[in-house]
């Protein structure tokens, strides 16, 4: 284990490491929180500040949720479907730092109605292309319903969601955050797409 994970899930008063299979199948993918140093990148790259929404796709345990709304002062919403992972969330929201910034929802992504005030998103590869499309769809109906600058953050994004993502009319490529260095070896997945909705 990384020091670095055990040191800042201590610091924020939460437990997020681990990996967790559990209930992951072809369209809901496994519990793997993002690495520290990954959201480090991002919450230095002045996106998200304390004006923000950030709405946290598949937030597991809530490290994203918890590190970004302590970093950048943004407030968070998590959702998951998994009732198990979850109570870890609501667990971990009793005791964190930064807790009083952050809801969380016990509900699947693609049934989750996107709030007024959402205005970035976070996804780790959560689950399939199907459930994404349905999620964007989502996103989008909020964003016609309220307009505004919504941004989309994509980290290690899969060959099938580059693919995906790059067909829809709605979205714009904005920018990408390089994390190849944060990591040995090369590999192109190390990367965050931003997209912006048009």
């Amino acid at each position: 284990m990384d020091q670095n994970e055990t040191q800042w899930d201590r610091l924020l008063k939460i437990k997020t490491t681990g990996r967790d299979d559990s209930h992951s199948d072809q369209y809901r993918y496994p519990y793997e929180p993002t690495q520290y140093c990954v959201l480090e990148r991002l919450a230095h790259s002045g996106l998200i500040g304390k004006k923000n929404v950030l709405l946290d796709y598949g937030t597991g345990k809530g490290r994203v949720c918890f590190y970004l709304s302590y970093q950048t002062r943004c407030r968070s919403i998590g959702v998951e479907y998994d009732e198990w992972i979850f109570k870890a969330a609501e667990v971990n929201v009793k005791h964190a730092v930064s807790g009083k910034r952050i809801i969380f929802e016990p509900v699947s992504a693609e049934d989750y109605p996107v709030p007024a005030e959402v205005d970035r998103c976070y996804f780790f590869n959560p689950f399939s292309v199907e459930i994404l499309r349905k999620v964007l769809a989502r996103i989008y109906e909020s964003y016609y319903e309220n307009p505004r600058e919504i941004l989309l953050f994509f980290y290690y994004p899969s060959e099938e969601y580059v693919s995906c993502l790059m067909t829809e009319e709605q979205l714009m490529f904005y920018d990408e955050i390089s994390t190849e260095d944060l990591f040995e070896g090369k590999n192109t997945r190390e990367k965050i797409l931003i997209f912006s909705v048009e």
